[in-house]
């Protein structure tokens, strides 16, 4: 599968860049809520490095955790690495912050990254050891939101572009 097969037109007004228009954002007030319930993900990655490419399609599913108000972010599905395909998936979690904002960490408690799409864009770093990832995050409509991942440092230099749309059935 190619990546220009895996990337789905955008939803909504966008810039050249194929990126969302500003009138195109969407304000998110409570992240969790949002969040919550069952999404698509279609994510086209690159190495920059090597050239290698690849691309992932699945589902993720946001559900709370227990009785505490986390949310568990489940992905699963195929990732096509270079024409080879194999079974992927990831577990993050989110804790509520502050005032609709929310706490990314990994599956085992780990620091990741904070989230706050009260404005339907937030950027944000996370350091992983002698690299650094830099998200963008941006909420197209109340059943859309994308996400580009740019990795660089010396073990890596990655690019990633990330669309979730809600399932509504």
């Amino acid at each position: 599968m190619s990546s220009a097969a895996a990337t789905a037109p955008p939803s909504g007004p966008t810039e050249p860049s194929g990126q969302p228009s500003p009138s195109a954002v969407f304000p998110v007030p409570d992240v969790l809520a949002f969040l919550t319930g069952r999404w698509t993900v279609e994510r086209t990655l690159t190495d920059l490095a090597t050239g290698s490419a690849g691309t992932f399609r699945g589902t993720a599913e946001f559900r709370a955790d227990g009785d505490d108000a986390r949310l568990l972010h489940v992905e699963d599905g195929e990732l096509d690495w270079n024409g080879t395909v194999n079974r992927a998936g990831r577990t993050l979690a989110l804790l509520p912050g502050p005032a609709g904002t929310a706490e990314v960490t990994f599956a085992d408690g780990r620091p990741f990254h904070d989230l706050d799409l009260r404005t339907g864009r937030w950027h944000t770093r996370h350091p992983c050891v002698a690299d650094l990832y830099d998200g963008a995050f941006t909420v197209v409509s109340p059943d859309e939101w994308r996400v580009r991942w740019r990795t660089t440092g010396p073990a890596k230099e990655h690019v990633q572009h990330s669309v979730y749309r809600r399932r509504l059935s």
